[in-house]
């Protein structure tokens, strides 16, 4: 049940939902990038924060450590409760993706204007780490817009339908288990590499 082979399998089940966690993750992109002044206000207090916590870690006594610690335990915590938080119609995923799309752009395009490296900021401060913890994050959400939608749909199914939905569901269930364990493992491989290799060449 918790093999690597279920869980690949388990993913094309919810093609449709991958489909549109990765259109809405690209559209958040988009949105960072050609919106960064517009979301200037909105993103830089967020990323000040970020900021003085990153601070405070490199100030540790085992700042690698103490980052792998803080970026392990924000990704899984998010990547586990977004996906069971998609049944609330899948609302919340939706949201989660755009806004870490949005990130990403945003960073990349100011980046961009502040005439920086964008070879270097890629694949340095991104794709170590980000080539895992990105389809991470669109699996997680993925799985949370499935969730949203066939609640959405159960709620407004006949009765017969109801009933034939039962078995589904206990299958979308021991899916969903299966789905944040290996969540869960990918971000902490992700946890590591960003703590470690991504901390070394942005360092």
């Amino acid at each position: 049940m918790l093999s690597f082979f279920t869980f690949i399998k388990d993913l094309t089940t919810i093609r449709k939902a991958l489909l549109l966690s990765l259109i809405l993750f690209a559209g958040g992109v988009v949105i960072g990038w050609i919106g960064t002044d517009s979301l200037e206000k909105l993103l830089v207090q967020q990323l000040r924060g970020l900021s003085e916590i990153s601070g405070n870690l490199r100030e540790s006594s085992h700042p690698q450590w103490s980052f792998f610690v803080f970026i392990f335990m924000n990704n899984s915590i998010k990547g586990v409760l977004i996906l069971f938080l998609g049944a609330l119609f899948g609302i919340l995923p939706a949201i989660f993706l755009l806004i870490n799309g949005a990130v990403i752009g945003y960073l990349v395009h100011y980046s961009a204007l502040q005439g920086q490296d964008l070879f270097a900021l890629i694949v340095k401060g991104l794709l170590p780490h980000g080539i895992i913890e990105i389809p991470a994050i669109i699996i997680a959400s993925a799985f949370g817009l499935q969730f949203g939608g066939k609640v959405a749909s159960s709620l407004f199914s006949s009765a017969a339908r109801k009933k034939e939905r039962g078995t589904d569901w206990s299958l979308f269930m021991r899916q969903t288990l299966t789905a944040s364990i290996w969540i869960v493992l990918l971000l902490f491989i992700a946890a590591i590499i960003e703590s470690t290799i991504t901390f070394s060449l942005l360092s």
